[in-house]
């Protein structure tokens, strides 16, 4: 399950994280981020990743930050550095690709 993060947590839940973080960028007006988010909860419990939401409208400095300019928006972390990004909702398979998460 997806754990929700803002611009207090960002740095404690992704940036200082044990393991990789995938940081899903979303708004709840936005079609295609529901669309793709239970894509996203399998892929996380496939590959072991944690998964976090940031929603763009109420942490706005988080979007700019990490130049958020549509969404869905997703960005894979490691060891507190992304790593690579998606952006669109997309299948899963090609998802994975794109953050480098082929097989």
């Amino acid at each position: 399950m997806a754990t929700e993060v803002t611009d207090a947590t960002f740095e404690n839940e992704v940036l200082q994280a044990g393991g990789p973080v995938l940081v899903d960028f979303w708004a709840e007006w936005c079609g295609p981020c529901h669309a793709v988010a239970p894509v996203l909860e399998r892929i996380a419990q496939e590959r072991n990743l944690k998964l976090v939401k940031v929603n763009i409208d109420e942490n706005q400095d988080l979007a700019v930050r990490y130049g958020i300019q549509s969404i869905p928006n997703m960005i894979l972390f490691e060891g507190g550095q992304p790593k690579a990004n998606a952006v669109g909702a997309m299948p899963k398979g090609m998802l994975e690709r794109s953050l480098g998460l082929g097989e």
